[in-house]
């Protein structure tokens, strides 16, 4: 009778087991399994070291712990100088187009900025491949090493403009996603808890990198010139990155795959809501960025200095966003946050930027849209984290960014197009509409997620 009691107890407690595991939620399954799946060397691992480009853990790192923080850092650091090297290029082109290039079009010398942007995006399945196949600190490396010697080999491309389509714009950009995956990436596999808050400030390094690196670029061009101003900045960029590359370590190591890139996602009517999410987001995104200026001075009235000062509070506000989110999102779940960003972005411009032509109005929806556009990029890298796990985010941020690279190069043409055929380069009601109207049906998309992946509307999710 003693025995059949133990066999009860042990069929109880083995019911009460999987009753427990089963109401863990897939997400946590997946977080809580990550240690043991990714860090078991036992058996034939043990006989079996990665070799010394391939990915490797670091040691048995928990979670949360001090170590995330420095990845942080080097993260923030290195998109404060790929991105923001990116965002600066406005310094190069009114350069470009005044002294160096005078007889060449705006638009044609605007697509070298346009090509560094492009590239970064398009090539990031490549980018995700090697962060899951290499090791991300070697990764990253030779990424500044690309970013760095394109624009020091662009400083002696003085003669024809597609030589720095290609130095500057193509290969600068090639670079610039082999770090952007890394630090985007990385201090997921570091964080749960504080994983949208890390992410927030890495991604608003970008933010502030263009903050100081504009002025910067300006001082060192009507200084020195351009050639100089390449070379400086192709120097430090190397310096930087090379140092800040050493702290982005794995905390995992990825499983290996018999297929290459796992197209399986795409199968996902989640990852289809992100996918066209984010292409409609991207499509509205550059469009305050690029047309609020003119606007300020050709329907406002104001000087263009003024309208340089409306960009420069949107990316201010745009970085602070990143972070504020980041920490608004550990209480209210990141998809949450990610809907309240979509729909305050579309407001800014649907309800104070349309319909309005006065100062107040313009320099609010600047303030406004740039806090919460912010948001929208920051928090995409997260929700693929929570969503799929960390051990395949490297392949799918990148399938992500394909989408962020066909939006982008969507958005800013068409808005263009629609000002100077619809608006006549005066009337920049349709422009706001247009990119409203998208961003609004980011939101849309983003709603979907949210009810996809969970049913009640008040759930933290």
């Amino acid at each position: 009778m003693a025995e059949s009691s133990m066999r009860g107890s042990r069929d109880s407690s083995l019911v009460n087991s999987t009753e427990t595991k089963a109401m863990v939620p897939d997400n946590i399954k997946a977080e809580q399994a990550e240690p043991n799946n990714a860090l078991d060397f036992t058996g034939e691992e043990e006989r079996k070291q990665p070799r010394w480009w391939e990915n490797k853990p670091y040691e048995q790192k928990a979670v949360d712990s001090a170590y995330g923080w420095v990845v942080v850092v080097c993260g923030s650091l290195m998109l404060m100088f790929s991105m923001g090297c990116v965002n600066s290029y406005g310094s190069y082109q009114t350069y470009y187009h005044l002294n160096q290039f005078p007889s060449e079009e705006m638009s044609t010398l605007s697509w070298i900025g346009t090509l560094q942007w492009a590239a970064m995006n398009a090539v990031g399945i490549p980018a995700g491949i090697l962060c899951e196949r290499m090791d991300t600190r070697l990764v990253s490396f030779i990424g500044g090493l690309i970013m760095g010697a394109a624009l020091i080999i662009a400083s002696f491309c003085d003669s024809a403009v597609w030589k720095l389509l290609v130095t500057q714009g193509i290969i600068f950009g090639l670079g610039a996603s082999l770090v952007f995956i890394p630090a985007v990436t990385i201090p997921s596999q570091w964080f749960i808890k504080h994983r949208p808050l890390a992410v927030g400030i890495v991604v608003a390094g970008g933010g502030v990198g263009g903050l100081w690196l504009t002025p910067a670029t300006d001082s060192m061009i009507n200084s020195l010139g351009t050639g100089w101003a390449l070379r400086i900045t192709g120097i430090i960029v190397v310096v930087i990155n090379s140092v800040c590359s050493i702290g982005m370590r794995n905390r995992l190591r990825v499983q290996s795959r018999d297929k290459v890139v796992d197209f399986s996602v795409l199968r996902d009517i989640r990852f289809l809501c992100v996918f066209a999410g984010t292409i409609c987001g991207t499509i509205a995104y550059f469009t305050p960025f690029f047309n609020m200026p003119s606007f300020a001075v050709v329907v406002l009235g104001h000087s263009t200095s003024f309208g340089t000062n409306l960009v420069t509070i949107i990316n201010a506000m745009s970085t602070l966003g990143r972070v504020v989110t980041g920490q608004v999102a550990v209480y209210l779940g990141n998809i949450n946050t990610l809907l309240i960003c979509t729909l305050m972005a579309a407001l800014s411009e649907l309800v104070l930027w349309l319909p309005f032509e006065t100062t107040g109005t313009t320099v609010a929806s600047a303030v406004i849209y740039g806090l919460f556009c912010g948001g929208f990029i920051g928090l995409i890298p997260v929700i693929m984290a929570d969503l799929w796990g960390v051990q395949r985010i490297s392949t799918i941020v990148g399938l992500v960014y394909i989408a962020s690279f066909a939006g982008g190069m969507i958005g800013a043409p068409a808005s263009g197009a629609i000002l100077d055929t619809v608006g006549h380069n005066t009337d920049f009601k349709p422009t706001i509409a247009f990119s409203g109207a998208f961003m609004s049906v980011a939101f849309i998309f983003f709603v979907g997620l949210r009810f996809i992946a969970n049913k009640s509307l008040f759930s933290k999710l």
